[in-house]
């Protein structure tokens, strides 16, 4: 909200609020003030909030003085915080003090708390600019060698150790990609236990940068997560290799669909290259393989929404909804909305809305107001969300300011959340939630 208030060109009524204890209106204050050149202003900004000893007040005050070349005064500032246990700051004075020379220091300051995965990461980054990759592969390596045995399960076979940090290994291979050994990154890969860490997976995306596709391929064709294969694709398709990127796919997700995950990204592919009709085949058959499933459901939706096909996507909900009885709780019947106004219009799609067992509760309430606001109907949709303040606030807000009732914005987003007094842990059960 505090970004869109100064994209409007309102900075006077953010600067208002920076001065009243509104973080986030300090910290975009100060920001668009040191864009500004106005450097002195913005620190007297944060200086109130960095007074308080919170850490995150200090860090953007960091920021803003290194950015004004004033390294050494950002390093004085976060010392205190890195030196009295806050791990955060612990990692972004490492991080400062590396980017201004001072690598050793910083590599000597994080080494001591190698167990630590988030502070791990930092150290590998800096070693290399310091020459210290192997020193940091040996610290890494000793962890896992010497790692107690895991208490996963009490069977003697089991071989499982607690390794500290759990991304040891990763961070060995990036030390050997970076020194050029990529196949000792490989083998080290390899040996993971758990491939995939946000939905990525460092082997694919190693063998991509270095263009072993065979290898990819071969690995694609084995890990069950569904990673490798999305990197083998996007590699296949910025190389032009349209077929060959879906083929990866199919390979994968096939005729029963096994994989939902490649089939929702198979899906995406054909229609970047204006194959709606395949993409919408190909989320149909996980539709009907998954009945129910709601992010399935929904990527059907936005599809046959995107297609100028809404007819087909009202159907297959139709027949979902008739084989239940009839029966469609809210958090499937809202994605008929979008379809409903595209191909009857916004007045039928609010009134079934409406008519919904559900339709007139807070849940419903953000959807309804999204049509009414696509459509140019933002008076209405703020009357909407109005009646569920509290559980709308953020769209509500958005829509006043849209409005210019700014005042009326700023009020809602300010507007303290009702205390819930906690549940009784004595006396008789009951069915119904405390609050």
């Amino acid at each position: 909200m505090v970004s869109r208030l100064l994209e409007l060109g309102l900075a006077e009524e953010v600067e208002f609020w920076a001065g009243r204890g509104e973080w986030f209106c300090a910290r975009e204050w100060a920001r668009s003030l040191a864009e500004r050149g106005r450097q002195a202003e913005a620190l007297e900004v944060l200086a109130p909030y960095v007074a308080t000893g919170w850490w995150t007040a200090a860090e953007a005050m960091a920021g803003l003085l290194e950015a004004n070349g004033r390294a050494d005064e950002a390093i004085a500032l976060v010392r205190p915080h890195a030196e009295g246990g806050e791990r955060l700051g612990l990692g972004f004075l490492a991080r400062l003090l590396a980017r201004n020379g001072r690598g050793d220091e910083a590599f000597d300051l994080l080494s001591p708390h190698i167990e630590d995965w988030y502070l791990a990461e930092p150290l590998v980054d800096i070693a290399g600019p310091t020459g210290r990759h192997e020193e940091a592969y040996r610290l890494l390596a000793d962890r896992i060698e010497n790692a107690p045995p895991s208490r996963c399960c009490d069977h003697p076979s089991c071989g499982s150790r607690r390794v500290e940090p759990f991304n040891a290994i990763n961070l060995l291979a990036t030390i050997r990609e970076r020194q050029g050994r990529v196949d000792e990154a490989i083998a080290l890969l390899r040996t993971r236990e758990s491939t995939s860490i946000n939905n990525r997976d460092q082997l694919a995306d190693l063998l991509a940068r270095h263009g072993r596709i065979e290898e990819l391929r071969a690995y694609a064709a084995t890990e069950h997560h569904g990673h490798a294969v999305q990197r083998l694709a996007e590699l296949l398709e910025e190389r032009g290799d349209l077929e060959g990127a879906i083929a990866a796919y199919r390979q994968v997700a096939g005729p029963a669909a096994e994989d939902p995950n490649s089939a929702v990204e198979l899906a995406r592919l054909l229609a970047r290259h204006n194959r709606g009709d395949e993409a919408i085949g190909v989320m149909r058959a996980q539709a009907d393989a998954r009945p129910g499933e709601d992010w399935i459901l929904h990527t059907l939706a936005e599809l046959c929404l995107d297609q100028g096909r809404p007819a087909d996507g009202l159907a297959h909900l139709d027949a979902l909804a008739a084989a239940r009885g009839g029966q469609e709780e809210w958090d499937l019947f809202w994605m008929r909305l979008a379809l409903i106004a595209a191909s009857a219009g916004v007045d039928d799609a609010v009134e079934r809305a409406r008519a919904h067992p559900e339709g007139d509760t807070s849940s419903a309430a953000p959807h309804i107001a999204m049509l009414l606001a696509d459509a140019g109907r933002t008076e209405e949709a703020v009357a909407v969300l109005e009646r569920h303040a509290f559980a709308s606030s953020h769209d509500l807000a958005g829509y006043l300011i849209d409005l210019g009732r700014l005042g009326e914005a700023v009020a809602v987003l300010r507007r303290p959340v009702p205390r819930v007094s906690a549940a009784s842990t004595t006396g008789p059960w009951h069915g119904e939630p405390p609050f």
